[in-house]
Protein backbone atom coordinates (compact mmCIF):
# COMPACT_ATOMS: atom_id res chain seq x y z
CA UNK A 1 0.00 0.00 0.00
CA UNK A 2 1.45 3.50 -1.11
CA UNK A 3 -0.21 7.00 0.10
CA UNK A 4 -0.14 9.29 -2.28
CA UNK A 5 -1.60 12.68 -3.72
CA UNK A 6 -2.20 15.10 -5.81
CA UNK A 7 -3.56 18.92 -6.42
CA UNK A 8 -6.98 19.34 -7.38
CA UNK A 9 -8.06 22.88 -9.29
CA UNK A 10 -11.73 24.24 -7.96
CA UNK A 11 -13.35 27.59 -7.00
CA UNK A 12 -10.05 29.51 -8.01
CA UNK A 13 -7.51 27.58 -5.67
CA UNK A 14 -5.49 24.34 -5.59
CA UNK A 15 -6.33 21.79 -2.67
CA UNK A 16 -4.36 18.57 -2.07
CA UNK A 17 -6.58 15.23 -2.60
CA UNK A 18 -4.58 11.89 -1.08
CA UNK A 19 -5.29 8.36 -1.95
CA UNK A 20 -3.84 4.93 -1.30
CA UNK A 21 -2.40 3.00 -3.92
CA UNK A 22 -2.52 -0.71 -3.64
CA UNK A 23 -1.33 -3.16 -6.22
CA UNK A 24 0.98 -2.98 -9.26
CA UNK A 25 1.07 0.09 -10.33
CA UNK A 26 0.33 -1.59 -14.29
CA UNK A 27 -2.45 -3.43 -13.64
CA UNK A 28 -5.17 -2.30 -16.47
CA UNK A 29 -7.56 -3.55 -13.73
CA UNK A 30 -8.48 -0.55 -11.63
CA UNK A 31 -10.33 -0.35 -8.56
CA UNK A 32 -11.57 2.91 -7.39
CA UNK A 33 -13.29 3.04 -3.83
CA UNK A 34 -14.80 6.11 -2.15
CA UNK A 35 -15.81 6.12 1.46
CA UNK A 36 -18.87 8.12 3.46
CA UNK A 37 -19.60 10.99 4.29
CA UNK A 38 -17.80 11.40 7.37
CA UNK A 39 -15.44 8.49 7.02
CA UNK A 40 -12.35 8.09 5.10
CA UNK A 41 -9.81 6.13 2.75
CA UNK A 42 -8.55 3.40 5.25
CA UNK A 43 -12.27 2.21 5.53
CA UNK A 44 -11.05 -0.12 2.35
CA UNK A 45 -7.63 -1.19 3.92
CA UNK A 46 -9.15 -4.73 4.55
CA UNK A 47 -11.14 -4.73 0.88
CA UNK A 48 -7.92 -3.36 -1.00
CA UNK A 49 -5.83 -6.02 0.82
CA UNK A 50 -7.86 -8.50 -0.51
CA UNK A 51 -8.55 -7.59 -4.13
CA UNK A 52 -4.42 -6.36 -4.58
CA UNK A 53 -3.29 -9.50 -5.91
CA UNK A 54 -5.25 -9.47 -8.98
CA UNK A 55 -6.38 -5.31 -9.12
CA UNK A 56 -5.20 -1.94 -8.37
CA UNK A 57 -7.01 -0.46 -6.19
CA UNK A 58 -7.10 3.70 -5.73
CA UNK A 59 -8.75 4.43 -2.15
CA UNK A 60 -9.63 8.56 -2.49
CA UNK A 61 -9.82 10.36 0.05
CA UNK A 62 -12.44 13.33 -0.58
CA UNK A 63 -11.73 16.88 0.14
CA UNK A 64 -12.00 17.66 3.67
CA UNK A 65 -11.87 14.17 5.09
CA UNK A 66 -8.47 11.89 5.84
CA UNK A 67 -5.51 12.68 4.77
CA UNK A 68 -6.93 15.55 1.97
CA UNK A 69 -6.77 18.99 2.42
CA UNK A 70 -9.87 21.18 3.84
CA UNK A 71 -11.49 23.55 1.30
CA UNK A 72 -11.56 27.40 2.44
CA UNK A 73 -14.55 27.89 1.15
CA UNK A 74 -17.38 25.47 3.09
CA UNK A 75 -19.81 25.84 0.25
CA UNK A 76 -18.00 23.93 -1.96
CA UNK A 77 -17.97 21.06 0.33
CA UNK A 78 -20.89 19.65 -3.24
CA UNK A 79 -20.75 17.22 -5.30
CA UNK A 80 -19.80 19.07 -8.39
CA UNK A 81 -16.47 19.39 -6.25
CA UNK A 82 -16.36 15.76 -5.36
CA UNK A 83 -17.11 14.52 -9.38
CA UNK A 84 -14.42 16.85 -10.69
CA UNK A 85 -11.88 15.49 -7.74
CA UNK A 86 -12.79 12.10 -8.91
CA UNK A 87 -12.75 12.68 -12.76
CA UNK A 88 -8.88 14.17 -11.89
CA UNK A 89 -8.46 10.97 -9.63
CA UNK A 90 -9.98 8.60 -12.66
CA UNK A 91 -7.31 10.69 -14.94
CA UNK A 92 -4.34 10.39 -12.80
CA UNK A 93 -4.97 6.58 -11.91
CA UNK A 94 -5.40 5.70 -15.96
CA UNK A 95 -3.42 7.85 -17.39
CA UNK A 96 -0.03 5.85 -19.32
CA UNK A 97 2.96 5.53 -16.93
CA UNK A 98 5.92 4.38 -20.00
CA UNK A 99 6.23 2.50 -23.11
CA UNK A 100 6.41 -1.05 -21.25
CA UNK A 101 3.00 -0.33 -19.39
CA UNK A 102 1.18 1.31 -22.74
CA UNK A 103 1.98 -2.23 -24.88
CA UNK A 104 0.58 -3.88 -22.17
CA UNK A 105 -2.55 -1.44 -21.53
CA UNK A 106 -3.09 -1.84 -25.44
CA UNK A 107 -3.22 -5.64 -25.02
CA UNK A 108 -5.39 -5.00 -22.26
CA UNK A 109 -9.08 -3.69 -22.18
CA UNK A 110 -9.63 -0.30 -22.50
CA UNK A 111 -8.38 2.50 -20.10
CA UNK A 112 -11.63 2.35 -17.45
CA UNK A 113 -12.29 1.66 -13.68
CA UNK A 114 -14.13 -0.21 -11.45
CA UNK A 115 -16.50 2.19 -8.94
CA UNK A 116 -16.85 0.78 -5.27
CA UNK A 117 -18.71 3.16 -3.24
CA UNK A 118 -20.17 3.35 -0.07
CA UNK A 119 -22.98 5.86 0.82
CA UNK A 120 -21.85 9.42 -0.26
CA UNK A 121 -18.96 7.59 -2.72
CA UNK A 122 -21.89 5.69 -4.19
CA UNK A 123 -23.60 8.89 -5.40
CA UNK A 124 -20.19 10.47 -6.75
CA UNK A 125 -20.03 7.27 -8.32
CA UNK A 126 -23.38 7.07 -10.11
CA UNK A 127 -23.21 10.61 -11.08
CA UNK A 128 -20.03 9.66 -13.08
CA UNK A 129 -22.12 6.34 -14.19
CA UNK A 130 -24.41 8.20 -15.66
CA UNK A 131 -22.27 10.71 -17.77
CA UNK A 132 -21.55 10.08 -21.52
CA UNK A 133 -19.04 8.43 -22.37
CA UNK A 134 -17.99 6.96 -18.66
CA UNK A 135 -15.17 5.57 -18.02
CA UNK A 136 -16.89 3.42 -15.25
CA UNK A 137 -16.96 -0.30 -16.10
CA UNK A 138 -18.89 -1.96 -13.24
CA UNK A 139 -20.88 0.24 -10.42
CA UNK A 140 -21.24 -1.05 -6.88
CA UNK A 141 -22.92 1.06 -4.63
CA UNK A 142 -23.10 0.23 -0.97
CA UNK A 143 -26.35 1.28 0.91
CA UNK A 144 -27.25 3.93 -1.37
CA UNK A 145 -29.61 4.47 -4.25
CA UNK A 146 -31.73 6.74 -6.14
CA UNK A 147 -33.89 8.04 -3.76
CA UNK A 148 -32.46 9.36 0.11
CA UNK A 149 -34.76 10.17 2.30
CA UNK A 150 -34.60 13.19 4.07
CA UNK A 151 -34.43 11.93 7.62
CA UNK A 152 -31.70 9.38 6.77
CA UNK A 153 -29.47 12.15 5.30
CA UNK A 154 -30.24 14.58 8.60
CA UNK A 155 -29.51 11.82 10.45
CA UNK A 156 -25.63 10.98 9.14
CA UNK A 157 -25.35 15.18 9.11
CA UNK A 158 -26.33 14.72 12.67
CA UNK A 159 -23.44 12.69 13.35
CA UNK A 160 -20.74 15.16 12.42
CA UNK A 161 -19.28 16.52 15.66
CA UNK A 162 -17.91 20.24 15.91
CA UNK A 163 -14.79 20.93 17.74
CA UNK A 164 -14.93 17.63 19.97
CA UNK A 165 -11.72 16.21 21.36
CA UNK A 166 -10.62 12.62 22.59
CA UNK A 167 -8.29 12.03 25.16
CA UNK A 168 -6.97 9.03 23.52
CA UNK A 169 -7.30 6.61 20.76
CA UNK A 170 -9.85 4.02 23.00
CA UNK A 171 -12.23 7.16 23.46
CA UNK A 172 -12.10 7.20 19.63
CA UNK A 173 -12.82 3.45 19.81
CA UNK A 174 -15.55 3.83 22.04
CA UNK A 175 -17.26 6.96 20.44
CA UNK A 176 -17.00 5.35 16.89
CA UNK A 177 -18.51 1.48 18.25
CA UNK A 178 -21.94 4.23 19.35
CA UNK A 179 -22.31 6.20 16.57
CA UNK A 180 -20.87 3.26 13.61
CA UNK A 181 -22.54 0.57 15.35
CA UNK A 182 -24.58 0.30 12.34
CA UNK A 183 -21.29 -1.07 10.32
CA UNK A 184 -22.66 -4.55 12.02
CA UNK A 185 -20.28 -6.50 13.56
CA UNK A 186 -16.92 -6.02 13.54
CA UNK A 187 -13.80 -7.99 15.18
CA UNK A 188 -11.65 -5.86 17.77
CA UNK A 189 -8.93 -5.35 15.69
CA UNK A 190 -11.27 -4.12 13.30
CA UNK A 191 -12.42 -1.51 15.99
CA UNK A 192 -9.46 -0.59 16.63
CA UNK A 193 -8.42 -0.21 12.57
CA UNK A 194 -11.39 2.60 12.26
CA UNK A 195 -10.34 4.66 15.47
CA UNK A 196 -7.18 4.48 14.30
CA UNK A 197 -7.38 6.05 11.17
CA UNK A 198 -10.36 7.81 12.06
CA UNK A 199 -8.32 10.56 14.30
CA UNK A 200 -5.23 12.65 14.60
CA UNK A 201 -3.04 13.16 17.64
CA UNK A 202 -3.19 17.34 17.88
CA UNK A 203 -2.11 19.78 21.00
CA UNK A 204 -1.84 16.40 23.21
CA UNK A 205 -5.39 14.89 22.35
CA UNK A 206 -7.25 12.91 19.33
CA UNK A 207 -9.86 15.40 16.79
CA UNK A 208 -11.81 13.33 14.20
CA UNK A 209 -10.01 13.69 10.49
CA UNK A 210 -12.21 15.41 8.61
CA UNK A 211 -13.50 19.07 8.20
CA UNK A 212 -16.73 20.10 10.71
CA UNK A 213 -17.57 21.95 8.04
CA UNK A 214 -18.36 18.88 5.57
CA UNK A 215 -22.07 19.02 5.93
CA UNK A 216 -22.33 22.72 4.79
CA UNK A 217 -22.78 21.94 0.68
CA UNK A 218 -26.08 19.42 1.81
CA UNK A 219 -28.65 22.05 3.16
CA UNK A 220 -31.23 20.43 1.28
CA UNK A 221 -29.87 20.03 -1.86
CA UNK A 222 -27.42 18.09 -3.22
CA UNK A 223 -25.47 20.35 -6.15
CA UNK A 224 -26.95 23.13 -9.04
CA UNK A 225 -25.43 21.63 -11.48
CA UNK A 226 -27.25 17.79 -10.81
CA UNK A 227 -31.02 17.38 -11.71
CA UNK A 228 -32.81 16.10 -8.28
CA UNK A 229 -36.60 15.03 -9.05
CA UNK A 230 -39.56 17.21 -7.61
CA UNK A 231 -40.52 14.67 -4.71
CA UNK A 232 -38.37 16.62 -2.47
CA UNK A 233 -40.59 15.59 0.98
CA UNK A 234 -39.94 11.92 -0.01
CA UNK A 235 -36.29 13.17 -0.15
CA UNK A 236 -33.00 13.46 -2.58
CA UNK A 237 -34.75 11.83 -6.21
CA UNK A 238 -31.77 10.45 -8.39
CA UNK A 239 -34.31 8.60 -10.83
CA UNK A 240 -33.49 11.02 -13.54
CA UNK A 241 -29.44 9.76 -13.09
CA UNK A 242 -30.34 6.25 -12.09
CA UNK A 243 -32.36 6.15 -15.46
CA UNK A 244 -28.79 6.56 -17.25
CA UNK A 245 -26.57 4.46 -15.64
CA UNK A 246 -25.52 1.96 -18.16
CA UNK A 247 -22.65 -0.66 -16.49
CA UNK A 248 -23.54 -3.63 -14.57
CA UNK A 249 -23.96 -2.41 -11.18
CA UNK A 250 -23.97 -4.43 -7.93
CA UNK A 251 -26.34 -2.91 -4.95
CA UNK A 252 -25.01 -3.52 -1.52
CA UNK A 253 -27.60 -2.92 1.19
CA UNK A 254 -27.51 -3.28 4.97
CA UNK A 255 -31.02 -5.05 6.23
CA UNK A 256 -31.67 -2.71 8.23
CA UNK A 257 -30.61 0.46 6.81
CA UNK A 258 -32.63 3.18 7.01
CA UNK A 259 -30.41 4.47 4.09
CA UNK A 260 -31.49 2.69 1.26
CA UNK A 261 -35.06 1.30 1.85
CA UNK A 262 -36.71 -1.92 0.29
CA UNK A 263 -38.78 0.32 -1.55
CA UNK A 264 -36.01 2.39 -3.22
CA UNK A 265 -34.14 -1.06 -4.30
CA UNK A 266 -37.31 -2.79 -5.59
CA UNK A 267 -38.27 0.57 -8.08
CA UNK A 268 -34.09 0.68 -8.84
CA UNK A 269 -34.18 -3.00 -10.13
CA UNK A 270 -37.71 -2.33 -12.53
CA UNK A 271 -36.13 0.11 -14.06
CA UNK A 272 -32.35 -1.91 -14.67
CA UNK A 273 -33.95 -5.54 -14.51
CA UNK A 274 -30.53 -6.79 -14.77
CA UNK A 275 -28.90 -5.00 -11.36
CA UNK A 276 -27.62 -7.38 -8.95
CA UNK A 277 -28.19 -7.04 -5.54
CA UNK A 278 -26.76 -8.45 -1.77
CA UNK A 279 -28.01 -8.27 1.63
CA UNK A 280 -26.71 -8.57 5.01
CA UNK A 281 -28.48 -9.20 7.71
CA UNK A 282 -27.87 -7.49 11.08
CA UNK A 283 -26.05 -4.63 8.75
CA UNK A 284 -27.40 -1.29 8.69
CA UNK A 285 -26.09 1.75 7.06
CA UNK A 286 -23.53 1.30 6.02
CA UNK A 287 -21.97 -2.77 5.61
CA UNK A 288 -18.12 -2.09 6.64
CA UNK A 289 -16.48 -4.45 3.95
CA UNK A 290 -14.59 -5.73 6.54
CA UNK A 291 -16.01 -8.97 6.80
CA UNK A 292 -15.38 -12.37 4.69
CA UNK A 293 -18.81 -12.61 3.37
CA UNK A 294 -18.85 -9.10 2.20
CA UNK A 295 -15.83 -8.88 1.05
CA UNK A 296 -16.45 -12.10 -1.11
CA UNK A 297 -19.64 -10.57 -2.90
CA UNK A 298 -18.09 -7.45 -4.34
CA UNK A 299 -14.90 -9.42 -5.43
CA UNK A 300 -16.66 -11.60 -7.29
CA UNK A 301 -18.80 -9.10 -8.94
CA UNK A 302 -15.59 -7.29 -9.67
CA UNK A 303 -13.83 -10.31 -11.11
CA UNK A 304 -16.44 -12.04 -12.82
Amino acid sequence: MRQQFFHALGNGSFHRIAYTDWGLPANPHIVMCVHGLARNSRDFDYLAAALAPECRVVCMDVAGRGESDWLESKSEYTFGTYQRDAAAMVARATAPAGSRWFERRKRASPAGIDWVGTSMGGLIGMFLAAKKNSPIRRLVLNDVGALVPWSALFRMKGYITRGRSFANEAEVEAYLREVCAPFGPLTAEQWRHLARHSARHVNRHYELRYDPAIGEGLHGHIDPEFPIGPDLMRGIDLWNVWSKVQCPTLVLRGQLSEVLLPATLAEMRSRKPDLEIAEFPGVGHAPALMSDEQIRVVKQFLLR
